[in-house]
């Protein structure tokens, strides 16, 4: 029988020779700022992997709670709030995903959703219900505990950081709170995170790849994480999703954020309107045309939810 953790010589009693498990940042403590130690509520209801990932995280510095169940996840976050969830998805009667809903209709909280399935279906709707990142059984428990580092360091307060103001969206880094013309988007961490880099990059093509490294410092993953992210940050900042005008795919490359779109529109709202001069037709065109290098607007992702692929 498999074991739903890569054992390799290492586990939480493992032997000298296994190698140390590694520490977030270089710290001997998990912090999420402020000094303040780092919380980790671990939920699974096999009690050899909830063991063995809360060894694991225990010596990387971070506290840790468990639970076996929905009910009790519940329960232990709502005496002791975590600053991060490893949430199995497959758990007896109420499941991983509706444990991640109730938690995030509590408040905001990174979760990693650990699934036995290797089916893409699955982890995409893990994703899709607030999941910040998502494992699959087998797992390296190291990788887990960087896993979690990584995650976490997107949530701890930015020393500096100014708002960003672009096309009506504000970003405050250091609030973690993003508006859309003044109204607060629910957004999650991975969210927020790319969210933000794009309004610092604007007008630069990024693969996924790219993205990946750059906005959550991976260089491994699956890139359909980002895919993912994307289609559901428009959905958020979007005036129309289907129709993407700030988050445009750049066929064969990746994903550009157009800050030029929101004034474009403006322009055409004006000619539309009639309130232009006259000498207003080559904007016109220009804005129902789109931007060059863009996906033309029949076709608004280029490529199904946001994947890229080269011209023919």
């Amino acid at each position: 029988m498999q074991q739903p953790y890569e054992s390799a010589g290492a586990g939480p009693h493992a032997s000298p020779g296994a190698g140390p498990v590694p520490t977030p940042s270089g710290h001997g403590e998990a912090t999420r700022g402020h000094g303040e130690t780092a919380r980790v509520l671990v939920v699974d209801d096999d009690p050899t992997v909830a063991e063995v990932v809360s060894g694991y995280l225990d010596r990387a510095g971070y506290v840790v709670d468990r639970a076996a169940d929905g009910p009790a996840a519940l329960a232990r976050a709502a005496a002791h709030w975590p600053d991060l969830v490893v949430l199995d998805l497959m758990l007896p009667g109420m499941d991983g995903l509706e444990v991640c809903r109730r938690l995030r209709g509590r408040g905001p909280v990174p979760v990693i959703m650990l699934t036995a399935r290797g089916d893409e279906d699955d982890r995409i709707l893990g994703l899709e219900v607030g999941a910040d990142d998502y494992v699959t059984k087998p797992f390296s428990p190291r990788e887990l505990v960087l896993r979690v580092e990584s995650v976490l360091r997107r949530t701890r307060p930015v020393t500096v950081a100014h708002p960003l103001h672009t096309a009506g969206l504000t970003v405050d880094p250091a609030a973690r709170r993003a508006t859309k013309n003044g109204t607060e988007l629910a957004l999650t961490v991975r969210e927020f995170d790319l969210l933000a880099f794009f309004l610092r990059h604007p007008g630069r093509a990024y693969g996924r790849e790219d993205l990946m490294r750059e906005v959550w410092g991976w260089d491994f993953g699956d890139l359909s994480t980002v895919t993912v992210h994307v289609r559901r940050l428009r959905g958020k900042v979007e005036d129309d999703p289907a129709r993407p005008r700030l988050i445009q795919t750049v066929w064969g490359v990746g994903y550009r954020f157009d800050a030029m779109a929101g004034a474009r529109d403006e322009s055409l709202d004006e000619s539309l309107d009639g309130s232009g001069d006259g000498s207003g037709d080559g904007s016109l065109d220009e804005s129902l045309n789109g931007s060059p290098g863009a996906a033309p607007d029949g076709f608004p992702d280029a490529a199904p939810d946001g994947e890229t692929r080269s011209r023919p």
